[in-house]
């Protein structure tokens, strides 16, 4: 059941990084019990509940957190968890009765993590945002865009789920590893701000000994270098490029039939204009699937670039057993892979509604409690 079994998470729920971080934690084994709002509840699915992949493999449970006796209800099953990951906007915890000081009270080892944009402090803590602000106030989304063109919105991966959920788990995995010989339990702040910045180190190292420059599109890895980039083939499709290393730029090189000692010199970017020029030249004289084969198996670092539905269908993708099949529906499986305890998919998203009645009897609740809390308008019924 993974390397978390056992692990109690409480997430009070949210929109896409903290139900991400919960996902990822689910996936590895952990016992999420997801928190909805009951008005929220009450308006349904925004989406088909059995594409909403972030909340797969959680427990659910819609709750009036206007309503004292509900609030009592998240109080109870945070006193028996190990973690609770919200993400609201800072003090609404508060205002709800269920911040750091309360958990902490009913118990005293929870692990509290905190998903925002801005973080718990600073000046823009109170302000909205989403993805493309964070990234653009970190200096990461300046550097993404072609030479004398645009800044490029690079999906919201950056701020959200990579300088977001994902520092949030590691923050949490670390806490846990604390608490084991101090006892005491600490609250996480993970800003997506703070995450991307930190995402950002090496090529602030590389501005600052003047290696980066500041003009998109014109830098080694940022598509500014013939040799790591992307190029169109003869029927609309590109090609991605990544062949940095000269021994692997020489097999690209011939896998283009090109002759090396031909062409300008890998790294003289007073010509990168002339080489891209004669690699995109090449590339349009055949298709992406042709030149995925000449490339495929080589160390040219060559590869086809898939949509998404492509990407489900690609051999290495079935062989490796990247998506997981449930009732027709692809969805991405658990990462990274573990030797002995191995991470698993465990259910599709459930219903706050129908399933809270049984996700708080996993939790220790009576069948005569969880009656009551329904029949009083508590908690969501099915």
């Amino acid at each position: 059941m993974g390397p978390l079994k056992g692990l109690k998470v409480v997430e009070m729920s949210n929109i896409g990084p903290a139900p991400f971080c919960g996902m990822l934690l689910a996936d590895l084994g952990a016992e999420v019990i997801r928190v909805d709002r009951l008005a929220a509840a009450d308006l349904g699915f925004e989406m088909d509940l059995r594409y909403d992949f972030l909340n797969r493999s959680k427990r659910a449970v819609a709750v009036d957190l206007k309503a004292s006796a509900g609030v009592e209800t998240v109080k109870r099953l945070i006193a028996g968890a190990d973690v609770l990951i919200e993400g609201f906007r800072p003090g609404v915890m508060e205002r709800l009765g269920l911040g750091p000081e309360v958990a902490h009270a009913l118990n005293p080892r929870l692990i509290y993590g905190r998903m925002t944009g801005w973080g718990q402090d600073g000046p823009y803590r109170q302000m909205a945002g989403h993805d493309i602000n964070y990234i653009a106030l970190s200096g990461a989304l300046a550097a993404v865009g072609p030479q004398g063109g645009d800044p490029v919105v690079p999906l919201n991966l950056f701020g959200d789920f990579g300088g977001g959920s994902l520092y949030l788990a590691m923050g949490i995995l670390a806490a846990l590893h604390e608490v084991r010989a101090s006892g005491t339990g600490q609250v996480i702040d993970a800003a997506m701000v703070d995450g991307v910045t930190n995402l950002m180190t090496m090529h602030f190292g590389y501005r600052q000994m003047g290696f980066w420059n500041l003009e998109r599109g014109t830098n080694a890895v940022d598509g500014g270098a013939p040799y790591y980039t992307t190029y169109r083939t003869s029927d609309g499709k590109y090609m991605a490029v990544g062949a940095v290393e000269k021994r692997f730029y020489a097999d690209f090189v011939r896998g283009l039939g090109l002759d090396l000692a031909t062409l300008p010199g890998q790294d003289d970017r007073d010509r990168w204009p002339e080489l891209r020029a004669t690699f995109a030249g090449v590339f349009a004289s055949r298709t992406r699937d042709e030149w995925a084969k000449v490339f495929d198996g080589t160390d040219a670092c060559v590869s086809p670039v898939l949509d998404m539905d492509e990407a489900v269908d690609h051999p290495m993708a079935r062989e490796r057993g990247m998506f997981h099949n449930m009732e027709g529906i692809h969805e991405p499986n658990p990462a990274p892979r573990f030797s002995r305890t191995p991470a698993a998919i465990r259910h599709a998203p459930l219903s706050a509604r129908a399933d809270g009645a049984g996700a708080l009897a996993e939790w220790g609740f009576t069948r005569a409690e969880t009656e009551a809390l329904a029949q009083q308008g508590i908690i969501g019924k099915a």
